[in-house]
This record gives structure tokens, sequence and C-alpha cells, in this order.
């Protein structure tokens, strides 16, 4: 009886098993790019339970985990850990994306459900762009980082740097994991994207861009040996940038991005003939962009007034400096529309005094200041 039992209940979870793995098929048939940006809502390591008899079992019990292909889905089985590490670092990208463009006319707003961005990802313009390259740039970022640290059981410490380096240094230590930042990145992030068109394209490479940007903004970072801080012998590692450096680059990038279109010219050569889609620029006279540059395909809207189109608000309410003859000035940000004034109270810290050792008091100081709001 017990065995019949046992029977009748493996039966009804390999049933389940399949109706779910159907339901998760059909949604990923669904899916575009940037849909597994959803998992920074409510992504833990217990939204995956692994099989028994039949091996491991993607059993998403996560709505949010269902964005996820089976490529991104075999990577977090593979490598423990490493989904807080990239749900960590799209956080970043997201606070970084939003400072980066915090008075702008599009300051990058995200909200919850799927689409974290909004239909702005649909688009493809220079902010599009921008939105990639970060995210990739943030996983790729996060992932180096959990590494050295020790929070992914499947990588350390990038340890190919060691022994002699200069006359008075050497390598060792403990360098970020750059390549394993890289391969998680492409592998999990590009998997996403479908299809050989031009956003296809276009979103890869400003993937990529954003994962070169971490590469080459790395530097070397060194400890001092020898007697009484002599600094007679020096131990260097290769350490990451702040993601706020990347998002510095990232963003002249943005501001210098380059237009670009479809191109998959074949050439006979051999008998054989090579059709391999491509990016180039829509410009003929204009250099083709670096692996490090941003691209695009189309204008992007100007964002005064709330469009459902391209999922934005507009700049109603937004504050503006109106002093300012740049894109934050009141003229630009409220485009035109013109701006109220209002008195607010505002409390800062002030007066503050270090105390020996090793703490801060301030003061609270409240002062009236005029805030400036578009209609």
């Amino acid at each position: 009886m017990k065995f019949i039992a046992f029977m009748a209940g493996s039966s009804l979870f390999k049933s389940l098993w399949v109706l779910a793995f159907s339901t998760l098929s059909h949604t990923m048939a669904l899916n575009n790019s940037g849909k597994w940006w959803g998992i920074v809502n409510s992504a833990s390591s217990g939204n995956i339970i692994p099989g028994s008899d039949v091996g491991p079992i993607p059993l998403v019990l996560d709505p949010s985990l269902q964005l996820l292909s089976r490529r991104q889905r075999r990577l977090i089985r593979q490598n423990p850990g490493i989904l807080q590490s990239i749900t960590r670092g799209l956080l970043s990208a997201m606070r970084e994306c939003k400072w980066q463009f915090r008075n702008r006319r599009w300051n990058c707003p995200t909200g919850h459900g799927n689409q974290v961005f909004g239909k702005i990802i649909n688009r493809g313009c220079r902010e599009t762009a921008f939105v990639f390259a970060i995210t990739s740039a943030g996983v790729t970022h996060s992932v180096a980082r959990s590494c050295s640290e020790g929070s992914i059981e499947s990588c350390s410490c990038d340890y190919r740097r060691r022994g002699p380096g200069g006359p008075d240094w050497h390598w060792g230590g403990c360098s970020d994991n750059i390549e394993f930042g890289r391969f998680i990145g492409k592998e999990f992030v590009d998997s996403s994207e479908r299809g050989r068109d031009l956003k296809y394209l276009v979103n890869l490479h400003n993937n990529q861009a954003g994962r070169m940007t971490v590469l080459t903004e790395m530097h070397q970072e060194c400890k001092c040996h020898g007697m009484s801080g002599s600094c007679s012998l020096r131990t260097c590692w290769m350490r990451l940038p702040p993601l706020r450096s990347v998002g510095d680059t990232l963003k002249d990038r943005f501001d210098g991005a380059s237009r670009v279109t479809y191109s998959n010219n074949g050439s006979n050569r051999g008998g054989s003939r090579s059709d391999v889609p491509h990016l180039q620029p829509e410009n003929p006279s204009h250099a083709m962009p670096s692996s490090r540059d941003l691209v695009y395909f189309e204008k992007s809207p100007n964002f005064c007034s709330p469009s459902e189109k391209t999922g934005t608000p507009g700049t109603t309410g937004r504050i503006c400096n109106n002093t300012s003859l740049g894109l934050d000035g009141c003229e630009l940000l409220c485009c035109g529309r013109g701006y109220r004034s209002r008195a607010e109270l505002v409390t800062e810290r002030c007066h503050c005094t270090f105390h020996w050792c090793c703490h801060v008091t301030c003061l609270n100081c409240t002062s009236m200041q005029m805030v400036h709001e578009c209609l």
C-alpha cells in the first residue's frame, strides 16, 4: 500500500514537473530582450530545487525565475552563489544608471514586474544602448568581485599573475577574477538575446561594450613591505574599478554613440558564400565603432511628455536648476513649459567635528531653500 502511494506520489510529482516545464517553455518562447532583469524582484537560492532520480530539475517556484533561459538556469546550477552575485550586479547597475541620468529628461526610470527598465528596451536608441551596457558591466563586475571574495564555489581569485613583476615589486595577492566575470557576463547576459536582426546585433555589441569597459578600467593595486614602512618591496595585484568609474566611461560613450545599420553583404571566396550579418556605420564616411563604443539605430524620443509607447513619465514634477544653462536647467529639463518655485525647509548635517579616536559629531542645521519644479 505504501509502495502504491509512493508510485502515485512520484507520478504526480513528474506530472507536475512536466506541466511546470511546459509552462516555462511557453513563457520562454514569448520572452524577449532584457526580461531576465526581473530576477531583481525576488531572486534567491531557494527558488531552485534539485531533483533526485532524474537529475537536477530547475523547478521554478518564483515567477521571476521563469524569465531565465535554459542556459541561464544551467549556469546557476553549475555555479552555486552566482544568482545572488548577478542580482547584486544588476541592482548596482540600476542605481548607477539612475545616478548618471539624474539630471536628464530621461532619468532611467525603473519599476516592478518583468520590464524593469520599461518599454524603452524595445527601442534602439542611445538610452537603450546604455541600459544594456551598464547591466552587462554590472553583472561582470559583481561576479568578478564575488570570485575574489569566495562567494561563488566554482571560482576564486585570479592567480595567473604570480611571481616577478618589476625591479621593486612582484605579482601576488588576490586579483579580481575578471576573466570569469566576463565569461559569466557573456554566457548569462547574451543568452537572452534571440534572432539575427539589427536589434539583436546592437544589443550584443552594447553588452560586450559594458564588459570591455570593466576590463579596460582595471588597475594595479599594491601593498608595501619593508622595515618601518620603507616600501623596499611591493606586492601587487589587479583590482576592479569602482562601478562609478565604469558608469562615467559608459556615459561619455553614450554621448558619443555611433548610429549603425545592418549589413549581411556576402562574398564568394573559394566557391563558398559568407553572409554573416554585422553592423556598419550608417554614415559610410564614419569609422567602424570599436568594441568599447555604444551603438544605436534610431533617434531618441524627447522624453518631455508621458508616453505609453516608451513607457516614460515625462518631466512634469521634476526638480530643476533655475540658474543652470545645462541639461539640468529648468529651460531644458522642463521642455519650455515653465516651472513653479516653492520654499522648503531643508535639514542638513553641519559643524562636524572629528574626535580622537575615532568618531565624528555633527549638528543639524535647518535652512529655507527654494525648490523649482517643472510644470
